[in-house]
């Protein structure tokens, strides 16, 4: 399997590249993007979440306590009392970090049901209610936000399974398989009950309309496509000189330099070139 770090790198560069997509897009406001793009590196190593004793175990639960905590505490705070506040969120950081992780890691197996394509669906389902009903999102934003958290699942299963080839010693190590799968063969009540906790939270989700127009809207990828590649140069330098000069040529308020006069500072022509100037000595 790929290591914490991996993981946080892959995802993170995933994340920004739909990120990028959706800010090209100009769908939704930037405050939203940040919290979206999050929700796609959090994704990115949710399967290890059942992790025993592990460094990324408790980081995860330590991050997801911090977050639920203050998602309480902000959604609550105009209805309670300083004190009331504290023991909110104190409590929920607590439970979160030490009684959660340790219920979990005690009904869980590494690489079991979290490590399948259902509890991808059911965590993004999660997410969107999450950020609609508690962040108090707009739904289309909801469903980008759990559209993320699933890429970002699935990016973490597939990087799982390309480590269990070994392509320098030519075999495939023993944990090919157990990465990127459906369900877990192994434990099938365990995978019919995430099947059914997924089915039950889509029940619970707003709707679907907003995101799929906008997401199948003609002239939204037509203006992703239109913005794909530089017209005037990368990163707004220009490359092409007759471009340049074509942009001197037509713009009036272009200054005149040299010695020469301007062309409408000439003189017009009188007579034919070859005729002699006027002289002063008359003639004999």
């Amino acid at each position: 399997m790929a290591n914490f770090p991996t993981h946080i790198v892959v995802g993170t560069i995933v994340a920004g590249s739909l990120a990028t997509l959706t800010l090209a897009a100009d769908v939704i406001a930037p405050e939203n993007l940040v919290a979206v793009t999050l929700a796609g590196s959090l994704g990115s190593v949710l399967p290890d979440i059942d992790l025993k004793d592990s460094r990324p175990s408790r980081a995860l639960f330590a991050g997801l306590a911090v977050f639920f905590s203050f998602a309480l505490l902000f959604h609550f705070a105009p209805h309670l009392s300083i004190a009331e506040m504290w023991i909110l969120w104190l409590g929920s950081l607590l439970f979160v970090r030490y009684g959660l992780h340790t219920t979990f890691h005690r009904l869980t197996n590494h690489r079991g049901v979290w490590h399948s394509w259902i509890a991808g669906l059911a965590s993004a389902f999660a997410t969107v209610i999450i950020f609609y009903y508690v962040f108090d999102r707009p739904d289309g934003v909801a469903w980008l936000a759990g559209g993320f958290l699933l890429i970002g699942f699935l990016t973490h299963l597939i990087l799982d399974e390309i480590y269990s080839v070994d392509v320098l010693g030519n075999y495939i190590k023993k944990s090919f398989g157990t990465a990127f799968k459906p369900y877990d063969k192994r434990n099938l009540t365990g995978s019919a009950l995430m099947a059914a906790a997924a089915v039950g939270l889509l029940f619970l989700t707003p709707s679907f309309g907003t995101f799929y127009d906008g997401i199948t809207s003609r002239p939204m990828w037509t203006a992703l496509n239109a913005r794909l590649l530089p017209t005037d140069g990368w990163f707004g330098v220009v490359r092409d000189r007759s471009l340049i000069a074509r942009r001197q040529s037509n713009d009036p308020g272009a200054p005149v330099t040299g010695s020469l006069p301007a062309a409408s500072a000439a003189a017009p022509a009188t007579g034919s070139a070859t005729e002699p100037p006027p002289s002063d000595v008359p003639a004999p």
